[in-house]
């Protein structure tokens, strides 16, 4: 049987394992953590949201950069320091602006796609990661914002996501915690939350009773082709494999790097907060149903019973993983501003390094060299959409390697 190793055991490295492994592919998943999900696959919004499939390549996102640079607690931070790294990532990024209408909609059906397989898994698995199909309500604060929504809902319509309209008193009907004046907002039925950790931790276990060998703690050092087949380079081993994917968030670059390839993966920080509930009041007043309030560009998602996850903001810093009090802050006064009866006495807080392509779309299947595959770059949607593209690139790998196994038998 032929060897692949999945190189990264985050929600896309887990992801792509399961699906490789119930396609009969003798699969070694290579993590440097102790653990599945210890990065960006860890405290993030906790959103499966469809809703959320519009790429950044929009004249907005860029008017609204240059004007919150001066703004510590901006919602979308863009530290003035060049770098070749950042310089290039924007370079490409504009480029790609012409293409947002499509990479919208592309986005919008891998999205929908992703949620047949995520749930079966779980059912058959019988992963418990707290999952409620309770939909998502997008929340607008003024007119502008509402009407500019209304075109994003057109292009989510062509991928066959249906979002609709609810005027403030549906809001208060949808979510009747949410306090606040608020314009106007959409209503997705068929988005849901879960928490991501215990989703990719139950998954990382189910390949591990079906036959992934699942080397955690081990660092890669190197990668290269080797006689038609690919030498991963480790802390304390050096093994040839038949095929490599590549699902290592933002250390994606320096991987398809060691092998001559160029994947513009860029590190966009974000933040989040977990409430405790540990009250009954707090359990009462916090929102039941998942909101994104498109102003501060922040999310919320309640997570089993007794914690309230709220994240966003977009900082481009590089590789940082510093937890800054004055990015928290804003996450807080939102709870504090649109949930008075929550108690915010016991707040976790995080920050995680989401792997952005500037295009927006994830890279998806075979690279240059031969043997090499990825399964990268999904930004703020790799809880999104990851079962889909992990189905993409298993059937594409899976094809491969028995195409191999027959030529080598003849």
């Amino acid at each position: 049987m032929k060897r692949v190793a999945v190189l990264g055991g985050g929600i896309t490295g887990v992801t792509t394992a399961y699906a490789l492994v119930q396609r009969g592919v003798d699969v070694t998943l290579i993590e440097r953590h102790r653990y599945a999900a210890m990065e960006t696959s860890y405290a993030n919004g906790g959103q499966l949201s469809a809703s959320h499939a519009e790429v950044w390549n929009h004249k907005a996102t860029i008017l609204n950069a240059l004007k919150w640079m001066a703004r510590r607690d901006a919602p979308l931070l863009l530290h003035p320091w060049p770098s070749w790294h950042k310089l290039s990532w924007f370079a490409e990024f504009l480029a790609a602006m012409p293409d947002y209408e499509r990479n919208t909609i592309a986005t919008a059906r891998m999205a929908i796609a992703a949620r047949e397989h995520l749930f079966a898994w779980a059912a058959q698995e019988n992963i418990d990661f707290d999952h409620r199909r309770a939909g998502i309500l997008h929340v607008y604060r003024d007119q502008r914002g509402f009407e500019r929504a209304a075109g994003v809902s057109r292009l989510l319509a062509q991928g066959g996501l249906q979002r609709r309209t609810v005027t403030p008193q549906e809001m208060r009907a949808i979510e009747p915690a949410l306090a606040g004046d608020f314009y106007g907002g959409y209503f997705t039925d068929s988005d849901s939350t879960g928490d991501i950790h215990k989703f990719t931790a139950g998954l990382a276990d189910a390949c591990a009773r079906r036959g992934v060998a699942c080397r955690y703690g081990t660092q890669v050092k190197a990668l290269a082709r080797e006689q038609g087949k690919l030498r991963v380079s480790m802390d304390d081993d050096s093994t040839v494999f038949d095929a490599v994917v590549i699902c290592a968030g933002t250390a994606s670059r320096a991987m398809a790097a060691m092998l001559g390839e160029h994947v513009n993966v860029y590190p966009v920080k974000g933040y989040s907060i977990t409430v405790q509930l540990d009250d009954a009041a707090s359990r009462e007043a916090a929102p039941k149903v998942s909101l994104l309030d498109d102003a501060t560009k922040l999310v919320s998602s309640r997570l089993g019973v007794d914690r309230l996850r709220v994240a966003g903001t977009v900082e481009f810093n590089g590789v940082n993983h510093d937890i800054r009090a004055d990015r928290i802050r804003p996450l807080l006064q939102w709870v504090e501003q649109c949930f008075p009866g929550v108690n915010t006495r016991k707040v976790i807080p995080w920050a995680g390094l989401r792997p952005m392509l500037p295009a927006m779309l994830p890279k998806v299947g075979p690279g240059k060299a031969p043997g090499v595959y990825y399964n990268t770059g999904h930004g703020h949607l790799g809880w999104t959409l990851a079962a889909a593209t992990a189905e993409m690139v298993a059937t594409m790998v899976s094809k491969a390697v028995a195409a191999s196994s027959s030529a080598t038998n003849r």
